[in-house]
């Protein structure tokens, strides 16, 4: 891009002069590492000539952030080198997170903000005429996650770092991201995230330690040099796992760690035989099914094909990581024996859990231990959290399927569960039933492994994410490892950090905080009790809804950029963001919109409190009735906002492409925070607690987080609604008949009946008939049930909003009361109950050349 008027303000910084006198000392550790506004001015600039390669007549403003992103990150690394190298003479006891998903968001606003030069960026960028949030708009967000299990491990990892605690997260370097999410016609269109199409600043690719995995094959038999019986693996398949690091600094302290993301490449990328035979396809073949591993999060699992690659995907990032613990375990400490006294391997749900097999193989096969041996440091090694109640989100893989991709794992895992099931018998004699329900084996028409099973037996502890979650897992979905283990189950309920869910993405809100509390509640989170002093201060709670007042009026341009709607920013913006499923039920949502729109449409004059119904979320690509509620919602949306006599009092906007970065618009500007999914179904949430610390008020169930929440808020500041969990399992052990709620409840009729009839749909009574089948005939999620208890919820909550002083009120107490929910928290209870891990202390060296082994006079 040529140099042009409107591109003047990008050229400025460039075009000064950052020159030094040909006398002076050339002062490396200064520009690299030195953290003063005129040392960070030169950084940048120096940077974008010598990095990015551009002057001042051809930056963009794409350079210029890649100018800030590889400043920021030098001074970043120099802190990353000594905290290897302290963690490494001091052979600290290490945590290795494993994880299929990292939704860690945009790294260069969250680096500067935990390495305290956001502000001294900021002014050295407008000095030159550049604004800083320009320029972090140009960072193309990574989605490597689908939610909310991702977004809790970005959380933990910065919590890791921030608490000193040395770690290293483990995970996939997928290609492409979660997908790139378009409503078209009301329908959810998934394009491709080609997030590192402009390349990433961030990442630090490491060839030299490269790992080799194998799929297919067989196995063989044979007898070692001192006569022990081994075996070895014969693949049919071999690939290189390659690692990407990302530095991942703490707030306030010195400490970063790292995560390592794994790309798959073939190990010979090119057959030139093939070629000059011009089989010109299969020459890279090799190349493309390496590749394709790495390829895409969470490919449509609805095929056999798509099975598959979910299972590779899952054992080649757990093989790589685990073969890079051993090699880094044994380089510090010459020995694997004491693995499980200097590492923990926590598993982020069922995903990684194959992992227990292919630690197993990697010490009895690779470094030749005994079975016994091998088996206790395994199961001391690894801790498993589990995410989910829903039975089948349990993983299972079909036993052929396993047996073809993973020989050997799947023998291994035969013998744990013959070995397990062998003590099950000694405990349980005759209990045939129990033994069953026990194995790693699912039997039946097609035996299956259960990959949450063997995480049970091959973990030393078992985490929920909630008090209630963790209770039904012990109650109902593990029952019966609970009977044989309870010493293993432990709850560590789930929180987010507050420097990027609060620091970051409310700062008007943060700057009111500090003004009156201080900064202490940063890192501790419990100092926001100290705003309850200010809940009859009428000063202080007029700049409160100022301050909720601008970041709604923020989000509404948002709505507006990305939709095309206009809504009123005095309305009450009642916000329902998350992953789209059946069981957190948006469709609920949905029909108190409806609700709301026939009382208007019965009486136009009906006095209606004004609302704003936000929505955002994906649904998995093969998930069509998650789909469909999407296209429900949007065509709700579009009758009800252009219906005359709704005359703009009730608004719905589904907000496209939801992530990281709209999240911090969205929860900053959000007053209701939906949080209504079925009684015994969400296993925590996470989106709850940032609505609550942004000052949002929630109305919903007694599920998951929910509970704790409003233990911690009290009950007269949360809008319960629905039925509990004894009450759903009751119901449903009676024989729950939904359809008796249908023609029970005349408001709710009128809602199905209004569907039913194509009003949302043109006239066309086929479009919505499969949601409409599933609730007659099953409503799993009971959303007949709870229907009138949220309608009447719903109400007191528009009567509530008209008292503006008591919602304010409500409002600064969410916000005061969130100090149980900081990730700082929760991995601090990690650190203690589970893993058993203590902080190791950061002093940042001087840099000098001798660091970098050159002795330079």
């Amino acid at each position: 891009m040529t140099s042009s008027s409107s591109e003047q303000k990008y050229n400025r910084l460039a075009s000064e002069d950052v020159s030094v006198p040909s006398t002076a000392k050339v002062r490396v550790e200064d520009d690299r590492t030195g953290m003063s506004e005129e040392t960070l001015k030169r950084a940048i600039a120096d940077s974008l000539y010598y990095v990015q390669g551009k002057g001042e007549y051809f930056a963009t403003p794409h350079d210029y952030y890649m100018a800030v992103a590889h400043s920021v990150r030098d001074r970043i690394l120099q802190r990353r080198i000594q905290t290897a190298k302290t963690h490494s003479e001091n052979g600290v006891k290490t945590v290795y997170y494993l994880s299929a998903e990292f939704l860690m968001g945009r790294y260069t606003g969250n680096s500067l903000i935990n390495l305290g030069l956001y502000e001294k960026i900021k002014t050295v960028l407008q000095e030159s005429g550049l604004e800083l949030d320009d320029l972090l708009e140009q960072e193309h967000e990574p989605g490597l996650g689908n939610g909310g299990l991702g977004r809790l491990a970005a959380c933990y990892l910065d919590s890791l770092a921030t608490l000193e605690i040395p770690a290293v997260g483990y995970g996939i370097r997928y290609e492409f991201g979660i997908f790139e999410q378009v409503i078209r016609n009301g329908w959810q269109i998934e394009n491709p995230d080609k997030w590192l199409s402009f390349g990433n600043a961030w990442e630090l690719p490491l060839p030299e330690y490269r790992v080799e995995v194998k799929f297919g094959g067989h196995t063989e038999v044979y007898n070692d040099r001192s006569g022990r019986f081994q075996v070895r693996w014969v693949p049919q398949q071999k690939i290189s796992g390659v690692p990407y690091d990302t530095p991942v600094p703490g707030y306030g302290v010195d400490t970063v760690n790292i995560l390592r993301l794994w790309k798959a490449e073939a190990t010979h990328e090119f057959d030139l035989q093939a070629f000059n035979a011009g089989d010109y396809i299969g020459a890279v073949g090799s190349q493309m099914f390496s590749e394709n591993i790495s390829k895409v999060l969470y490919p449509n699992d609805d095929t056999m094909q798509g099975k598959e690659l979910r299972l590779q995907q899952q054992y080649f990032f757990v093989s790589c990581s685990l073969q890079d613990i051993l090699r880094r375990h044994h380089r510090i400490f010459n020995t694997l024996d004491n693995l499980n006294e200097k590492a923990a391997i926590q598993l982020n749900d069922t995903h990684p859990s194959v992992g227990i097999a292919e630690l197993m193989r990697l010490l009895i096969d690779e470094h030749q231990m005994s079975w016994d041996k091998a088996w206790n440091i395994t199961k001391n090694t690894f801790a498993y959290t589990n995410h989910t109640l829903l039975p089948e989100a349990l993983e299972r893989w079909p036993v052929e399927l396993f047996g073809r991709l993973l020989p050997r794992h799947l023998e291994i895992i035969y013998e744990i569960n013959f070995r397990f099931l062998s003590e099950v018998r000694r405990r349980f004699p005759g209990d045939l039933e129990r033994i069953s329900r026990l194995s790693l084996i699912e039997e039946g028409g097609e035996k299956k492994v259960r990959m949450a099973h063997l995480a049970c037996v091959g973990s030393y502890k078992i985490n929920g994410v909630a008090a209630l979650h963790t209770e039904l897992l012990k109650k109902d979905v593990l029952h019966d490892f609970y009977e044989l283990f309870p010493e293993k189950f432990i709850n560590k309920t789930n929180g987010v950090t507050p420097r990027r869910w609060l620091l970051m993405g409310n700062p008007r809100l943060s700057r009111l905080i500090t003004d009156k509390i201080g900064t202490g509640w940063i890192k501790n989170l419990d100092e926001l009790r100290k705003l309850e002093k200010f809940l009859d201060d009428k000063e202080f709670k007029k700049t409160w809804r100022e301050i909720k007042q601008a970041n709604k009026e923020d989000l509404a341009k948002l709505i507006n950029k990305s939709t095309g709607i206009t809504v009123d920013t005095n309305s009450l913006f009642d916000v329902q963001v998350k992953r789209l499923h059946e069981y957190k039920r948006q469709l609920l949502n949905a029909f108190h919109i409806i609700t709301l729109y026939n009382r208007i449409k019965k009486n136009p004059s009906a006095d209606i409190q004004p609302r704003t119904f936000i929505f955002a979320g994906k649904a998995a690509p093969g998930y069509f009735i998650a789909k469909l509620i999407i296209k429900l919602i949007n065509a709700v949306g579009s009758v009800v906002n252009n219906d005359t006599d709704v005359a703009g009092r009730l608004k719905v906007a589904f907000i496209p492409n939801y992530n990281v970065s709209s999240s911090q618009f969205i929860y900053a500007g959000a007053e209701l925070s939906e949080q209504i999914s079925t009684a015994g179904k969400e296993a925590s949430g996470t989106g709850n607690m940032k609505f609550a610390l942004n000052g949002s008020l929630t109305i919903g169930t007694l599920d998951g987080a929910n509970v704790e929440i409003r233990e911690e808020v009290g009950a007269e500041n949360f809008f319960l609604c629905g039925l509990t969990t004894p009450e759903v399992y009751d119901l449903k052990a009676k024989g729950y008949n939904p359809r008796k709620y249908y023609e029970s409840n005349p408001d709710l009729k009128e809602v199905i009946d209004l569907i039913i009839c194509g009003h949302f749909s043109d006239g066309d009574r086929n479009l919505f008939k499969p949601l409409l089948d599933s609730l007659f005939n099953q409503d799993r999620f009971m959303l007949f049930a709870d229907y009138q208890s949220y309608i009447d919820t719903q109400d007191r909550v528009s009567q509530a909003y008209q008292d503006t002083e008591e919602w304010t009120k409500m409002s600064i107490i969410n916000s005061a009361r969130m100090g149980k929910f900081s990730s700082d928290r929760s991995i601090w209870e990690y650190c203690q109950e589970i893993w058993n891990i203590e902080p190791c202390e950061i002093k940042l060296e001087e840099y000098s050349t001798d660091k970098a082994g050159l002795k330079i006079s």
